[in-house]
C-alpha cells in the first residue's frame, strides 16, 4: 500500500463527513487507482462517530474507536501509526481540516523526485480572519457552513482559497514561499516516523500542545530528509471550538504558555521553529490562490493600500 492517512477526531461529527470528502477518491486527483488507507481514530469523542455519517463517501475507511483516550492525540497517533500498512504516512492530527483536491497528488510526486522527502501542505483558516479572530467577531458554525455553500463546495476543491486565510504565525506580508513551522497535513516515510519513536505522547495537553510543531520539527530535521513545501495546495481549517481558537486573548496566551513550558521541559529549549532548509514544488491553479494577491486585494478594499 502506497499511502495511510492518520486522521484523529475528537467530537468532530459535523466535520469528519466533510473531511472525509476531502481525501475521497472522486476527489483527489489521481486517487481512484491509488493504494491508500484513512485511518480515522475517534479519541474518546463523549458521543462516538457514529459510521453513517459518512455513508456514500467513497473512501477507503478504518475507523479505530478510542473509548480510554487520553486528553492528548498522541497515544491515538502512535496507535493509529502501528496499524498503518502504507510506505507513506500523511499526519493530520486535527481531523477537521479540508484539503484541496491536489494534495495527494503533488505530495505523492515529491517522493517521486525525492524518495525521503517530508512533505509540509500550508495550513489555512477557513473565514476572512484567522479564526482565533473571528470567532470573537461573530464567525461561528453557522457562517462557516454558508461560505461553504457559496462556492458550492465540494463542486471545485480549489475554491477554498476564496474563503480563506492563510495561518500567518506572526508575518506582516505573507507568500508561499514564507516557511512554515507546523502542518496539519504532514507527510513523511513510514520508517522515518518510526524511527522518530512515533509522535511523543509526553505532550499531555487536549490537543496535544506543542506535539504537532515538534513532530514536524524533529521530522524535517531529521538527517539525510529532504524537506518539501508545497505551493498551491492548503488544508483548510474548520470551526469546532478547538483548544486555542476559542476564548479571548488572555486565555490563549495562558494556554499557549503552558504549552511553552511543557516543551521546555520534554525538550529542554524553546526552540520551536525548524532549522531546515525547504524546496518548493507546485503551482498556483487558480487566481484566488495566489495568497499574495489576495492578499493585497483584501487590503484594498479595505482601504489600506493604494496601487
Amino acid at each position: 500500500m502506497k499511502l495511510s492517512v492518520i486522521l484523529i477526531a475528537y467530537d468532530m461529527a459535523r466535520e469528519i463527513p466533510r473531511t472525509l470528502q476531502g481525501l475521497a477518491r472522486n476527489y483527489q486527483h489521481g486517487a481512484q487507482d491509488l493504494s491508500y488507507e484513512v485511518l480515522l481514530v475517534d479519541n474518546g469523542s463523549p458521543v462516538p462517530l457514529d459510521e453513517s455519517i459518512w455513508a456514500g463517501i467513497d473512501v477507503p475507511l478504518r475507523l479505530i474507536q478510542l473509548p480510554d483516550a487520553s486528553p492528548s492525540p498522541a497515544r491515538a497517533i502512535n496507535l493509529a501509526l502501528r496499524q498503518a500498512q502504507g510506505e507513506i504516512i500523511c499526519l493530520m492530527i486535527d481531523g477537521a481540516h479540508l484539503l484541496t483536491p491536489g494534495v495527494f497528488k503533488m505530495a505523492l510526486a515529491c517522493y517521486r523526485a525525492f524518495g525521503n522527502a517530508v512533505v509540509a501542505i500550508r495550513y489555512f483558516y477557513l473565514g476572512m480572519e484567522e479564526q482565533t479572530v473571528s470567532v470573537r467577531r461573530g464567525y461561528d458554525k453557522y457562517a462557516e457552513d454558508e461560505l461553504l455553500a457559496r462556492i458550492q463546495w465540494p463542486s471545485d476543491g480549489y475554491r477554498l482559497f476564496e474563503i480563506s486565510t492563510p495561518l500567518r504565525s506572526g508575518a506582516k506580508q505573507l507568500a508561499w514561499f514564507n516557511r512554515v513551522f507546523e502542518s496539519n497535513c504532514l507527510f513523511l516515510t513510514k520508517s522515518l516516523f518510526e524511527e522518530l519513536g512515533g509522535v511523543d505522547e509526553r505532550f499531555s495537553y487536549p490537543g496535544g500542545g506543542f506535539v504537532n510543531l515538534d513532530t514536524f520539527k524533529r521530522a524535517v530535521e531529521s538527517p539525510g530528509v529532504t524537506p518539501i513545501q508545497i505551493i498551491g495546495e492548503g488544508s483548510f481549517h474548520q470551526l469546532h471550538g478547538g483548544t486555542t481558537t476559542n476564548g479571548d486573548e488572555d486565555e490563549r496566551e495562558a494556554l499557549l504558555e503552558k504549552y511553552r513550558q511543557e516543551y521546555l521541559e520534554i525538550r529542554g529549549h524553546t526552540e520551536l521553529m525548524a532549522k531546515a532548509s525547504f524546496i518548493y514544488m507546485g503551482h498556483m491553479p487558480t487566481v484566488a490562490s495566489n495568497i499574495t494577491a489576495v492578499e493585497r486585494r483584501r487590503a484594498r478594499l479595505a482601504g489600506r493600500l493604494v496601487d
